[in-house]
């Protein structure tokens, strides 16, 4: 991944009469990054997009693409954007291609051959002459990302583009972005409610609430507990007799059987081997150890309070 800044929000903030909707929001994502949104209903996620790509005005603050102002140099900044804000509108008479070729038009230095790239890229290639009325939902977000790949972005904007789909679309939709950050470098910024597959896409997710970023780091980060206590399963014979020798043990903050036979504790990282050396002293064998991470949902959960995710 390289260290490029491909958008840089700085100090962002947009009110509406008294109402503060987006305070003070301030975050980078470099090249080839996928970086997600979440939040609860009325976060902020489609407000901030919206100011990204320039369908919303900045009340205060700076958004920078690829180092162009999008508020004072909105030509020069939007032309490196490729974006679907909601849904992609497609006229459904005509096939996917005419629909590309119309859009070509719009765009200067769009050739046949970039046409038969991004067709390729999105795997819409055996169905692209077909009326985009017999599109599934899936293939209509695809020929979408088709369409805002048309001109070379550096910065893929999609807000809730797995609304509508079925598993194997949002498999499908995963499986697309990941291989555009690794061949064309792009960057991309997606907004999202169903959590797990952003902990399945994403390189980094932030939590808005309420306006505010309350949290951003890497997925694999954020899944992990932010106290010290660690959750641990031990695979144990007997369990029984492992679940009671571990009550007795020091530094251990709670311990339970789980319905399939493991013995599940919290404890902290650098007791794991003295509980270990503990059990084996008592007879009990040990056959595995795994840390138990946190789900994005329930680190969500648990930063926002337990509100509703939208």
């Amino acid at each position: 991944m390289s260290n490029e800044t491909i958008i840089s929000l700085s100090n962002v903030t947009k009110r509406i009469g008294r109402t503060t909707i987006i305070d003070d929001l301030t975050f980078d994502v470099p090249q080839g990054e996928i970086f997600g949104f979440l939040g609860p209903n009325g976060a902020g996620k489609t407000t901030t997009i919206r100011m990204i790509v320039g369908l919303m005005s900045i009340t205060n603050g700076q958004i920078l693409i690829k180092g162009k102002n999008i508020k004072t140099e909105f030509e020069q900044a939007i032309r490196h954007v490729g974006a679907i804000v909601e849904s992609p509108e497609m006229y459904k008479y005509l096939s996917g291609y005419q629909n590309l070729i119309h859009y070509a038009r719009m765009v200067p230095g769009v050739t046949k051959e970039r046409i038969d790239e991004v067709v390729a890229l999105v795997k819409l290639e055996e169905r692209i002459h077909d009326k985009v009325k017999k599109y599934s939902l899936g293939m209509r977000q695809r020929l979408g990302v088709a369409q805002a790949l048309l001109h070379r972005p550096s910065l893929l904007i999609l807000d809730e583009p797995t609304n509508g789909l079925d598993p194997a679309g949002i498999r499908d939709l995963r499986d697309y972005l990941r291989h555009l950050t690794r061949t064309e470098g792009i960057s991309v910024v997606v907004s999202s409610h169903l959590l797990s597959e952003m902990e399945l896409m994403c390189d980094r997710v932030a939590i808005l609430q309420r306006g505010k970023l309350v949290d951003i780091m890497p997925v694999q980060q954020f899944t992990r507990r932010t106290d010290k206590a660690q959750t641990y399963l031990i695979q144990a014979q007997p369990p029984e007799q492992a679940l009671a020798t571990l009550r007795q043990m020091e530094g251990v903050q709670g311990v339970k059987l789980t319905q399939e036979g493991f013995v599940e504790v919290s404890t902290e990282q650098e007791r794991v081997p003295d509980l270990l050396v503990g059990l084996m002293q008592n007879d009990i064998r040990i056959y595995g150890v795994q840390m138990v991470s946190q789900s994005l949902e329930e680190r969500f959960l648990e930063i926002t309070g337990g509100k509703q995710i939208g």
